[in-house]
């Protein structure tokens, strides 16, 4: 039997089969991650609520990774789901004592990184910067003596620097560039956005200039344009960045003791707990209709043996709702809730199941309103939970009525609980847009507009934020905006993805 083990801290919970010394070390870096970005960036960020934290599966190798991804690259070192109340992070184990951070544990900083500065609110920049302020802050060390160490070398991308394609800073620099072909060099990309981004702040000549090109970006101007009017001659800077890579590598140290890391809760799970384990993770990483078929009987059989386990029933619930059986669902989430008062993903799935039996109930009132009793009672449990707020919204709008106010406010709200899951920001975009109000979805579409990992979605919010700024009116002309944006519903439980793979992201 494996020895599933959960720690469990102020910013993440982490499930592994492995030691605690092991597990705990984990968290600890973790947390001390954590600590020092705050430190650095000088945000002080309240702790999420429990079930908002990111929740991290360790397993055993690459190749588990790619199963429960089921998709993307045949090498991959990780992915990374940012959902309301349910982000995760899958990678393959990682050791924790050696002299060098294993490539997992950057993978999983980098993704983290991303992760910390949405929900510290910092605005998105260009690509180039985004990618290379996650590749510089997750390039840490943790010293054996104990401390951290922040923007030290990025080995893993020093075969890309030293023998690479030659990224030129214009190329960095230009947008167009990613999209004309740079994609297909991503590993020198990220490699040269490091260097970039590393030199920036360190070099002394160059102080200051950072912060004048985003600054003259907020103020409307071009990339490009903002880029020479704070960095001047490209070429001179191309120049500079190649003596710089010969150069000894400057880093941020943090001292033992010196950062908080807060309590670390490791407990081994029960042997029902670590016989659905393996099922849970592949439930939270998505599954398509004939995976979650095939899923549900096995957390059945699961079920069957540990007919009083409240996590197993609650896992139960979230396998039936994925493959459309809601009865059962909300048979086996009322189960764990009678064992379990406390089990809130049961409350999730009950009222998700609620929810999607309401669309084709007679009486939607009545229906939609008994949906949301569940996300009433998860609400009591845990006062700062997204999903109540998300799902109220959504309530008014499935049954075609004009949210209220208090609705509305609530989804900006959910949106500050959980800036990472961009989702969010389209739904209210969408409805703001439907009713003309431009003013308020375009913050909403600005944020969509610069993530690095959004697609086609990104594209679309582009789009529609050049539509806006050249003065665009009208709820007709808002319904066609809108029909622009095309994201996952909420129900379906889908969330960006951004996946690493070995060498390159």
């Amino acid at each position: 039997m494996a020895e599933w083990r959960e720690a469990s801290s102020a910013n993440f919970v982490i499930y592994a089969d492995d030691d605690e010394q092991n597990i705990r070390r984990f968290s600890r870096q973790l947390e001390l991650y954590h600590s020092a970005l705050e430190a650095l960036t000088g945000e002080d960020l309240p702790a999420p609520s429990p079930s908002n934290r990111l929740t991290i599966f360790v397993v055993k190798n690459d190749r588990e990774v790619r199963r429960l991804m089921g998709e993307g690259p045949r090498r991959i070192a990780g992915f990374y789901r940012p959902r309301a109340g349910a982000s995760i992070a899958v990678v393959p184990r990682v050791k924790t004592g050696g002299d060098h951070t294993a490539f997992p544990m950057i993978v999983l900083l980098h993704e983290y990184t991303h992760h910390f500065l949405i929900s510290a609110g910092a605005s998105m920049g260009p690509r180039w910067y985004d990618e290379g302020g996650a590749e510089f802050f997750a390039s840490a060390q943790f010293p054996h003596a104990g401390g951290i160490s922040l923007g030290g070398p990025a080995r893993h991308r020093m075969g890309a620097l030293l023998h690479g394609r030659e990224v030129k800073v214009r190329e960095l620099l230009d947008p167009a560039s990613f999209e004309a072909g740079m994609e297909k060099a991503s590993n020198a990309f990220y490699a040269r956005s490091w260097l970039l981004y590393h030199y920036l702040t360190f070099a002394e000549m160059r102080q200051g200039q950072m912060e004048a090109y985003l600054g003259l970006m907020g103020k409307g101007l071009g990339t490009m344009k903002a880029a020479r009017q704070a960095f001047g001659d490209f070429d001179q800077l191309d120049r500079e960045l190649k003596l710089y890579l010969g150069r000894p590598i400057r880093s941020f140290s943090f001292q033992p003791g010196k950062l908080g890391v807060g309590s670390i809760m490791v407990r081994q799970l029960d042997e029902a707990e670590a016989a659905v384990m393996p099922l849970v993770m592949r439930l939270r990483s998505g599954v398509g209709p004939d995976q979650a078929a095939q899923l549900v009987g096995e957390v059945r059989k699961i079920a069957v043996l540990y007919p009083q386990s409240a996590p197993v029933l609650s896992a139960l619930a979230e396998a039936e709702v994925d493959a459309g059986n809601m009865r059962r669902a909300i048979r086996a989430a009322d189960r764990a809730i009678e064992l379990d008062p406390q089990q809130r993903n049961a409350y999730v799935q009950k009222g998700n199941a609620l929810f999607r039996q309401a669309a084709q109930a007679d009486d939607r009132d009545a229906a939609y309103t008994a949906a949301m009793a569940p996300f009433m009672a998860l609400r009591r449990l845990e006062k700062d939970h997204p999903l109540p707020l998300i799902y109220n919204f959504h309530n008014y709008l499935e049954r075609a009525r004009p949210p209220p106010a208090e609705a509305v406010q609530g989804m900006e709200r959910a949106i500050r609980l959980a800036p990472f899951d961009q989702s969010l920001r389209s739904d209210l975009a969408q409805y703001y847009l439907k009713h003309g109000k431009f003013a308020e979805a375009r913050p909403h579409l600005a944020s969509i507009a610069s993530d690095p990992n959004g697609g086609f979605l990104s594209e679309a919010a582009r789009r529609v934020v050049r539509r806006i700024d050249a003065g665009v009116k009208g709820e007709d002309a808002g319904r066609q905006l809108a029909a622009l944006l095309t994201s996952p519903t909420f129900y379906a439980q889908e969330g960006a993805v951004s996946a690493v793979k070995e060498g390159g992201e």
